[in-house]
C-alpha cells in the first residue's frame, strides 16, 4: 500500500498527515500561503517528511493515495471572491435568491437589513418556459428569447451560469435545452443545471446550491486542477482524492463538475476522525466532536457510531446566509478558534471574534505585523505556550508583542495582564460551549453520556475547562489533535449520494412511484462505481434513506430504510415505525396519529478505501511521569504558579499527568488545570480527566 497523505488547508495552518503500512501517523504543519496554496502544502509535506528522515521526494515515490481538502470554495463564498455568475429562472420567479426563506428570525425588526441575494438581482434573467408539478410542460423553451440572454451573458462577461427552472425535478426537457443553448452560444463557460445537481423540493434551497456551485466552477476547477498539476510536476504518480462535504472523498474529476461539495468539507471529515478515535478506546458510539482551529471551532456529532447529516448548513447567518442544501456532513461552527480577535465593544465589554488574524499577519505573538490581541496571544501570556517549542521548534513566538496587545485591553477593562488574557480565554470558551450546547441539548443529545473528542491547534488550551461545563466525563484529546481533519481523512473512503424528489403518504404510498425513484437512484450510483474499475476497490456498501416529516411539519428526517424496494404494505408500516424511531430519538415524542410525508429519497454509495490503524500497545499500570522543567503559568486565581512542564514525545504510554501541568506535544500544548488530570493510552491518545 505505501504511505498515504492527507492535507488540509485552513485559514491559518495546512495540516499533513502521513500513515504508514501499519497505521502509525506523522503529522506536518505549516502556515497557509494565500498567495499559493501549494508552497504551504508543499512546506507541510516536508515538514512530515523530515519526521520520517526521508526527503520529499522520497516520499511522494512511496505514496499510494493523497487526499486534499480545502476551505478555498468556503473563504471564496465568505470574501465574495466568487466567479461573476448569471442566474437563469423561470419567467415570473426572478426573486427567489432575493427573498430566500424570509431573510432574517424577526421580520419586525428593522434594524437589521434584509440581506443580499447570493446573485445581485440585476443579474438575474427570465427565461420563458414552463413545467407544471406534474411534469408536463406547459410551455416549451423559448429557444429565440434564450438565446438573445446567451448573447447579453457573453456581451457583459459573465463567467459562470447558474440554471435553475421550475419543476425541472419533475421533467428536466427545458433545462437540458438551456444547456445546449448555452453550451453553442457560450462554449466554455462553466454552467451548472438544478436537475442534476440537486433534485430536490424547495425552489429557494435548490437555487440556491445551483447559484453557489456555478459560481464556484471556474475557481475550483482551477485550483483543484493546478493542485493535481503541481503534485504531478514534483514526481507524484499515485492517486489524488480531494475530500467532500459528506465526509467522504472523490476524484478531481467528479468534484470539478460539482464543486459545492467540497464547501466545508475539511470540517466534514473531523467527525469521521472523532468516531475512530472513540472506537480506539473502546469509548462506544456516541460522540461529540471539537475542532478548535485558528479562525473557528466546529462542533460534531456522531450518534450509535454513524455521521448525523443535515441539509441545513447555512453559509452565514441562519436565515440570512446562503444555504448549501446539499446533503452533508452537520457541522456547526462559530467565529472562535486560536486566531480570533479579542476587542472592546462600545458598551465596553470584551469580546472575542468573529474577525479573525488568520494566517496574515496572524496573532501579535507570531510576529509577522499582527498587531490586534488574539486567544493565542493571550495563551502566550498566560504561560501555556513555548515560545522556543511552537511548531516544534519551527516557528518562535514573541511574547513581548503578546504582552503589548494583551495589555491594551488589560487597560481597557482595567485588569492586570494575566486576568485579562484569562478573561479572553474564558469567552472563548462560552462561544464554544453555547455551540455545543445547540447542537446537542437542543436536539436531545445529552453531553454527559457521550465521549467529548477534541482537535485543532487550540483544542489543549481549553478543553478541559469546556468540559467540566458540559459534565463530560470521558474526553479524548489525540497526540494528532493539530491535524484532526486531516486525520479524518486518513481514514475516510470514496462516498458518493444522489438524491431524487417523490413526495408519497404513508397512507395513501405510491409504491411503483417510490421503486422507480429507488431504481434510478441506485443506477446513477453503479454508474458512478463503475467508474473505479481497474482501481483494486472491490469493498463497497450501498445504502438508501428516505427524507420524510410528520404532516403539517416544516423540516425532514433522515430515515434509512427497513428494506430495498416496496412490495406490500408490511413494508410501508416497517417504513413508518423507522421514521417514528428516528423522530422520537431526536424530539423525543413519536405521532402515531399523524401520516407520514416522506419527500426526498435518497442512496449513498460507501467504497472502502485501505486506511489500517496502528494497533493500542498493551498498558498495564499507570505511571507517574516526571516532568522536564518548570514554567510560571497563571489559571485564573489572582495569581502565576510555577507549573511542571512535560515534553510530550518523551511520555510512555500509560504514563499520568496531575494538574497544574502542561503537556508540549511539537504541533499542541495540552493545559492541565488544577485538580485535573491526563493520561496517555495505550493507542497514543491522551484521556483527559477532571477530577
Amino acid at each position: 500500500m505505501g504511505y498515504r497523505i492527507s492535507v488540509d488547508t485552513g485559514g491559518t495552518f495546512t495540516d499533513v498527515v502521513i500513515a504508514d503500512e501499519t497505521g502509525r501517523q506523522t503529522l506536518g504543519k505549516a502556515l497557509t500561503t494565500p498567495g499559493n496554496v501549494f508552497d504551504g502544502m508543499r512546506a507541510a509535506m516536508q515538514a512530515a517528511a523530515e519526521d520520517l528522515a526521508i526527503d520529499l521526494e522520497g516520499l511522494l515515490a512511496a505514496t499510494s493515495i493523497l487526499i486534499y481538502g480545502t476551505t478555498q470554495a468556503t473563504n471564496a463564498i465568505i470574501t465574495k471572491n466568487v466567479a461573476k455568475t448569471a442566474f437563469l429562472t423561470t419567467e415570473g420567479f426572478p426573486d427567489t435568491l432575493l427573498l430566500k426563506e424570509g431573510g432574517k428570525f424577526d421580520p419586525h425588526d428593522f434594524s437589521v437589513d434584509f440581506p443580499e441575494p447570493y446573485i445581485a438581482r440585476r443579474h438575474t434573467y427570465e427565461i420563458s418556459e414552463r413545467t407544471g408539478s406534474e411534469g408536463e410542460i406547459t410551455m416549451p423553451l423559448d429557444r429565440v428569447q434564450a438565446r438573445a440572454v446567451l448573447e447579453t451573458l457573453k456581451a457583459r462577461d459573465f463567467e459562470a451560469i447558474a440554471v435553475c427552472f421550475l419543476w425541472s425535478i419533475a421533467n428536466p426537457d427545458n433545462e437540458l435545452a438551456m444547456g445546449q443553448l448555452i453550451e453553442e452560444t457560450l462554449p466554455g463557460v462553466p454552467f451548472t443545471l438544478s436537475h442534476k445537481l440537486i433534485p430536490i423540493l424547495r425552489e429557494y434551497r435548490r437555487a440556491s446550491a445551483t447559484a453557489i456551485d456555478a459560481s464556484l466552477k471556474p475557481l475550483m476547477q482551477r485550483h483543484l486542477r493546478q493542485i493535481d498539476e503541481e503534485l504531478r510536476r514534483i514526481g507524484y504518480v499515485g492517486e489524488v482524492l480531494i475530500s467532500t462535504a459528506v465526509g467522504g472523498c472523490m476524484h478531481v474529476d467528479e468534484l470539478v463538475e460539482r464543486p459545492i461539495h467540497t464547501v466545508k468539507s475539511g470540517s466534514a471529515m473531523a467527525p469521521v476522525a472523532g468516531v475512530t478515535y472513540s472506537g480506539m478506546e473502546d469509548f462506544g458510539g456516541d460522540v461529540m466532536i471539537c475542532d478548535v482551529g485558528g479562525t473557528t471551532f466546529d462542533v460534531g456529532l456522531v450518534r450509535d457510531g454513524s455521521l448525523k447529516y443535515t441539509r441545513e448548513t447555512w453559509l452565514g447567518g441562519q436565515w440570512t446566509g446562503h444555504i448549501l442544501s446539499i446533503s452533508s456532513v452537520d457541522v456547526r461552527s462559530v467565529g472562535a478558534g486560536g486566531g480570533s480577535i479579542a476587542w472592546i465593544d462600545p458598551g465596553g465589554l470584551l469580546r472575542v471574534g468573529p474577525q479573525s488574524a488568520g494566517a496574515v499577519p496572524g496573532p501579535a505573538c507570531y510576529g509577522a505585523g499582527g498587531d490586534r490581541p488574539t486567544v493565542t496571544d493571550a495563551a502566550a501570556v498566560l504561560g501555556y505556550l513555548n515560545p522556543d517549542y511552537f511548531l516544534g521548534g519551527r516557528m518562535s513566538l514573541d511574547l513581548e508583542a503578546a504582552r503589548r496587545v494583551v495589555g491594551g485591553i488589560a487597560g481597557a477593562i482595567d485588569q492586570a495582564v494575566e486576568e485579562a488574557a484569562f478573561s479572553i480565554l474564558n469567552i472563548a470558551n462560552e462561544l464554544m460551549i453555547k455551540a455545543i450546547q445547540e447542537i446537542t441539548v437542543s436536539e436531545g443529545f445529552d453531553p454527559r453520556e457521550s465521549v467529548l473528542v477534541a482537535g485543532g491547534g487550540a483544542a489543549g488550551l481549553s478543553i478541559l475547562p469546556i468540559a467540566r461545563e458540559l459534565g463530560c466525563e470521558r474526553i479524548i484529546l489525540p497526540k494528532t489533535a493539530s491535524a484532526l481533519s486531516a486525520c479524518g481523512m486518513q481514514y475516510s473512503d470514496i462516498v458518493a449520494e444522489h438524491t431524487t424528489s417523490k413526495v408519497t403518504l404513508s397512507g395513501d404510498f405510491d409504491l411503483d412511484g417510490v421503486n422507480m425513484a429507488l431504481d434510478g437512484i441506485e443506477a446513477e450510483l453503479r454508474r458512478f462505481l463503475g467508474t473505479l474499475e481497474g482501481k483494486g476497490l472491490e469493498s463497497y456498501r450501498l445504502e438508501l434513506f428516505v427524507e420524510a416529516r410528520y404532516m403539517a411539519q416544516v423540516w425532514e428526517l433522515d430515515t434509512p430504510l427497513p428494506c430495498e424496494r416496496f412490495r406490500s404494505a408490511a413494508d410501508v408500516e416497517a417504513l413508518i415505525e423507522a421514521f417514528h424511531q428516528v423522530h422520537e430519538r431526536v424530539f423525543a415524542v413519536r405521532d402515531e396519529g399523524s401520516q407520514v410525508e416522506c419527500i426526498n429519497w435518497k442512496g449513498r454509495l460507501t467504497v472502502t478505501l485501505p486506511s489500517p490503524i496502528a494497533a493500542p500497545e498493551t498498558v498495564s499500570e499507570h505511571v507517574p511521569a516526571a516532568p522536564a522543567r518548570t514554567r510560571l503559568a497563571h489559571f485564573g486565581d489572582g495569581q502565576s504558579v510555577e507549573t511542571p512542564i512535560y515534553f510530550g514525545p518523551d511520555l510512555a504510554r500509560g504514563s499520568t499527568v496531575a494538574g497544574p501541568a502542561i503537556i508540549e506535544e511539537p504541533t499542541t500544548t495540552v493545559v492541565v488545570y488544577p485538580g485535573m488530570s491526563a493520561r496517555l493510552s495505550g493507542a497514543g491518545n491522551y484521556i483527559l480527566e477532571i477530577s
